[in-house]
């Protein structure tokens, strides 16, 4: 069974910044598109930013100019930088691994953006 961990999470001020990472157990990472996914308390989960196998990314509209996902294959790991956070930033953030009818998650990690 594929396992993902996250961490990188905490409580940061406005205008900070974090780096999120994903490690991917008992497979290959290069196989997977692998996504980050963000879900806040009272809303819906959202795409934040994915990553193909081939290295395209695509970012949801919200982060464009923000974040920056990218991944290290060697190291079996994704990573998600997260520069000038928004106070709506806040959530809990999910590392997520695609390969065509297998779909993994991780348990999440906190970031709080707050003063």
């Amino acid at each position: 069974q594929v396992q993902l961990v996250e961490s990188g999470g905490g409580l940061v001020q406005p205008g900070g910044s974090l780096r999120l990472s994903c490690v991917l157990s008992r497979s290959i990472i290069s196989l997977y598109r692998m996504a980050w996914h963000r879900q806040a308390p009272g809303k819906q989960r959202e795409l934040v930013a994915e990553i193909t196998s081939g290295g395209s990314t695509m970012y949801a509209d919200s982060v464009k100019g923000r974040f920056t996902i990218s991944r290290a294959n060697a190291q079996s790991t994704v990573y998600l930088q997260m520069n000038s956070l928004e106070p709506e930033d806040t959530a809990v953030y999910l590392c997520n691994a695609a390969l065509g009818k297998f779909d993994y998650w991780g348990q999440g990690t906190q970031v709080t953006v707050s003063s």
